[in-house]
């Protein structure tokens, strides 16, 4: 919407052994991206010197006391629109961490500086959160106590409906209904009802993007969709009467799929989004279209998070190869959702 207030959006560093403070320099470095939103960097002083000095940059910032004061002054400074600001916390010393090496330090850097800015997020000091890429085995390291970031978000954000990542490759969002489980309780854990919260949740967030009218497909379970019971009878049971449950509801699609073609109709631009039975269904086919550009966003917050599909690339840290792209998109996607909240009332984890 023209003229829109523009949404106000912290950026954290990452896991300071690895490749997300450099991504950070690099990012702010693109100045006309930065007119996207008022952005607050958040995070210790030396972790963003030495992701600047990795970067080769050298961009300067307005430095606040905290992140409300961010907000603040850039609502008051539109002569200067385009201004980062810095918002300086002590989570780790520089000695506690060695590049590329996973440990508990890292890990509660990383906490520290995301419950900082969740509690900012709740305050309605910031709008959204893009993240540079943590380390999960150095986060439990460090105690956290859930299997991914995503349900530490939801606990702490309060939330008790259904959450559930989706992964975004340019014009395509996907999403699935079983996530971080074995493969072989995937089968008993599909159900009407959880096929039903994930379409739910991927047309919310197609929408809050800016699509108006998602185009979603379903992808089956079984070799060629169950070919008619033959391969197994989950398309028939669950799958095919929770799309036509969704629809009746609201929520469109179509399907079920084989899985081994469903991406190619995306690719034709007959859908925006595919939702998966399972993680790799997805995945693989994402990753293999554009690893370097793909982002995560969490779905079914209160507030956007989103960030990159990539990990902390500790093969590479500390030594200037890392793209930026997706960490691009990533804040882009962030920006957009956080603008379509403001002017539609819009939470990622409404009904």
């Amino acid at each position: 919407m023209a003229g829109a207030p523009r949404p106000a959006v912290a950026l954290t560093l990452g896991d300071p052994a690895g490749i997300g403070p450099e991504l950070i320099a690099k990012l702010i470095a693109r100045g006309e991206l930065m007119r996207q939103a008022h952005v607050v960097v958040v995070g210790d002083r030396w972790v963003w010197e030495d992701g600047q000095r990795v970067a080769g940059t050298r961009t300067a910032l307005h430095e606040v006391a905290s992140i409300a004061d961010a907000r603040a002054w850039a609502e008051r400074a539109r002569e200067e629109p385009g201004i980062p600001c810095f918002c300086a916390i002590e989570t780790v010393r520089p000695e506690e961490i060695t590049r590329a090496v996973a440990n508990a330090a890292g890990g509660a850097s990383v906490l520290r500086a995301l419950r900082t800015c969740l509690d900012a997020a709740r305050a309605g000091e910031v709008d959204a959160l893009c993240f540079a890429p943590l380390n999960k085995l150095a986060m439990k390291q460090a105690g956290l106590k859930f299997p991914d970031e995503l349900h530490f978000f939801a606990d702490y954000l309060g939330v008790r409906g259904y959450v559930c990542e989706l992964n975004v490759l340019e014009g395509l969002w996907t999403t699935r209904v079983t996530s971080h489980i074995p493969l072989k309780d995937v089968a008993g854990t599909l159900s009407r009802e959880r096929i039903k919260d994930a379409a739910r949740l991927l047309h919310r967030s197609l929408r809050a993007a800016g699509v108006a009218r998602p185009r979603i497909a379903v992808a089956g379970l079984n070799p060629h969709a169950g070919e008619g019971g033959t391969c197994g009878r989950e398309e028939l049971d669950i799958i095919a009467p929770a799309i036509h449950e969704a629809g009746a509801e609201g929520v469109p699609m179509d399907g079920p799929f084989p899985a081994d073609t469903i991406f190619l109709r995306a690719l034709a631009g007959l859908y925006d989004g595919i939702l998966t039975m399972y993680h790799d269904q997805g995945q693989i086919a994402l990753k293999l279209m554009g690893f370097d550009r793909g982002v995560t966003v969490q779905g079914g917050l209160p507030v956007p998070i989103t960030t990159p599909a990539h990990g902390t690339a500790f093969d590479i840290a500390g030594q200037n190869k890392a793209s930026v792209e997706a960490l691009s998109r990533a804040f882009g996607i962030a920006c957009r959702m956080a603008a379509s909240a403001a002017q539609r009332g819009f939470t990622s984890g409404s009904s």
